[in-house]
């Protein structure tokens, strides 16, 4: 899909209510004519769909039928998460939820620190993952993906961020926590970022 051959604007409905990762996809996408917006953006009502797939892609695809359906115009949807091999991969697609269905993410925090209390620094492997779906006026999808390795630290550090930045310590920043990250260089080196760039290529080959 060709991003340079309409000059008209391009309206995408983005399948979140978190203005963290919308930041985030606008700094990565930041076609001319390309706007993205939120439902409360464009000022209708947004029944989230349930969320019952058993992996990333999955939700992703449903939260970007439903925006593209419910909204009638392109849609991208996000699933993604924290994968603690300590904890066989947990909370994975349960992320957001871990401590609960309304759970904060200080409160996500803290259930993840109580899991791995015991759990010495040589063990606290873990990943974020991301998987993307953009969904075209007519229904069709692009899927990309993205990871980025690291480590689950002892406490929260940072004030960026959002959900387990601020006990994730990626690989490729040693000592600073995602949350200490600034923007530009989270999405160098952040799961959302590679998942973006990978999108960001499928659009304009």
């Amino acid at each position: 899909m060709s991003t340079t051959h309409d000059e008209r604007e391009i309206r995408v409905a983005v399948a979140t209510s978190n203005m963290g990762k919308l930041a985030e996809i606008r700094a990565a996408l930041d076609f001319e004519g390309w706007r993205f917006y939120t439902a409360d953006e464009l000022g209708l009502p947004w029944p989230e769909p349930e969320e019952t797939g058993e992996t990333f892609e999955e939700n992703a695809r449903i939260k970007a039928t439903f925006a593209h359906e419910h909204f009638g115009m392109p849609a991208l949807a996000d699933d993604s998460g924290l994968e603690v091999d300590a904890l066989d991969g947990e909370p994975g697609v349960r992320s957001s939820r871990y401590a609960g269905p309304c759970a904060s993410d200080e409160e996500n925090n803290r259930r993840l620190l109580l899991a791995l209390q015991d759990v010495p620094d040589a063990e606290r492997t873990a990943r974020f993952r991301c998987t993307m779906v953009f969904v075209d006026e007519s229904g069709c999808e692009i899927i990309a993906t993205g990871t980025c390795e690291g480590r689950i630290g002892f406490e929260p550090k940072g004030e960026g961020g959002f959900g387990y930045d601020p006990l994730f310590l990626p690989d490729a920043t040693p000592g600073r926590t995602m949350a200490e990250l600034a923007m530009a260089e989270k999405n160098a080196i952040g799961h959302r970022g590679a998942a973006l760039r990978a999108l960001r290529a499928a659009l304009e080959g």
